[in-house]
Formats: structure tokens, sequence, C-alpha cells
């Protein structure tokens, strides 16, 4: 599986992705009974930006992505935070399988997901990992906010308008933070058998016109990503649409889908 989240983009990616609030781990660790006998895998894993806090929670993780450059990049992360228990895979949710038969039966604590499952077979992916989840475990998709482009606010509006202009596209994808794509996924998760909670985390951010811009280059495959020196130009639109709708404040929502196993 090629997303083309490669090469400088995972440096973009580990830069100006933003991580999750304390408060998001806690609710993990407290759903799924964590402590330091657990193994977590973290699917879709990126740069580690919920690999990393979740590590220093339990036994191990293993963080598992399609991109190799992801995962340069986020075993580089976590030797500068000084830890030794993540394990890295490349990889997707079709090798869950052979992941979890090397785990062993119900011996996984749980599968976290953070904004990737919309890239994701989630209705085979579900069924699959309730071969592997220990009693109490489970799966928890983790959406983190509203994608930069399609909130309800001024700067969102006018930062849509200039990347539907340079992409030449309609921008509608909302990476599965919608509500109708959130009730697909619960929907799925019961018929797998899995008991559902959801928790909310909110919280206000004020971001810089340079955070825009990198939290925009985070999100595109390597080859719509504007060339070096093509991103002078791109940065000095940005900047004049977005200017006159300063401060860019943002407010965040980051919802996560629990499903226990018995």
């Amino acid at each position: 599986m090629d997303l083309g989240f490669r090469g400088e983009v995972a440096d973009f990616y580990h830069q100006f992705r933003r991580g999750y609030p304390s408060a998001v781990i806690d609710s993990l660790v407290g759903s799924f009974g964590l402590t330091s006998d657990d193994v977590v895998v973290d699917l879709g894993c990126g740069t580690g930006q919920l690999a990393l806090p979740i590590a220093d929670r339990v036994r191990s993780v293993v963080a598992v992505d399609p991109e190799p450059d992801m995962l340069i990049r986020a075993r580089r992360a976590a030797a500068e935070r000084g830890q030794a228990n993540l394990s890295w895979m490349i990889g997707s949710d079709v090798d869950i399988p052979a992941l979890g038969a090397l785990i062993g039966d119900r011996r996984l604590a749980a599968v976290t997901i953070g904004q990737a499952l919309h890239w994701m077979g989630h209705e085979e992916l579900f069924r699959a990992l309730t071969l592997f989840l220990r009693p109490g475990g489970g799966v928890a998709v983790v959406t983190n906010g509203t994608p930069l482009w399609l909130q309800d606010t001024a700067w969102s509006r006018a930062l849509r308008g200039h990347l539907e202009d340079w992409l030449g596209t309609k921008l509608t994808s909302t990476c599965g933070t919608d509500e109708a794509d959130q009730r697909r996924y619960r929907d799925s998760l019961t018929a797998a058998g899995y008991e559902i909670a959801v928790t909310t985390v909110d919280y206000t951010d004020e971001l810089t016109a340079d955070q825009i811009v990198g939290g925009v280059y985070s999100a595109l495959p390597v080859d719509r990503l504007p060339s070096l020196d093509q991103r002078p130009h791109f940065a000095e639109r940005l900047y004049h649409v977005l200017q006159p709708h300063s401060p860019f404040t943002e407010q965040v929502r980051v919802t996560t889908l629990i499903g226990r196993v018995a």
C-alpha cells in the first residue's frame, strides 16, 4: 500500500501533526485496564503520535505503518525519548492476522488507530482482531479533530479555497472524522461483537500561519507536495488569504471510539 506519505512528508508529519492530550492516553489506559504487562498494537502509527505516549504505560508497543520513512522517523523519535519498548513493523490492516498469530491468541491488550481507519477495511479488521484480544481488551479508533481545511471558521474556509485552487479539486474527505463515518465504525464494531463506548476531550489551540502551512504539507502525498521552488509562492499566497482572519483559533475535539471484548 503506497499512500505517498514518504520522504520529506514524514518529517513534516512528525513536526506538525499534533499529538494527543494526556487525558486521551489516560482514557485508553482506563478503558482497557492497561498495565505494564500488556502489549498494544498501534496501527497506522505515522511518526508515533499515539505509539510513543502509550509505550510509557505498557510493556511494549508494536507500531505498524505501510510507509518505511514514517517508521524511520518514529524510531528516531523514540530513541530521542529513551524508549526501547517499541517494535516497528512495515504493514497494514491486512497484516494483522499474521501479527496476531505471532503474539498469540487472546494475548493482545489493545489496538489503537489514530485517524487512519479511513485507509483500512474496518469491517474485516474488527472481526479479525477478536481472535487476538485478551478479555477486557479491544480497539480504540481515535480521531484528532477535523482536518484544518474543513472547519467552521473563516480562516479554515480561506485555507480550503486556497488549497482547492492550488490542487484543482474539491476537498471533501473528512478522514473518518464526520458523524456518518463514526456511525459506520460503531455499527461495524457492534456487529463484530464489541461493547461500545465513546469518550471525548475538547481543547482550544491557536495556530501560526507557519503551522498551518506545515500541517498542509504533512497531509499531502509526496507527489502533490509543492516543489521546493514552488513553496515560497505557495506559502506567500496562503499567508495573504489567511491574514484577514487571524488569530487562527482551532476548537479541537478528540473523539475515541472504544470497542471492548468480553
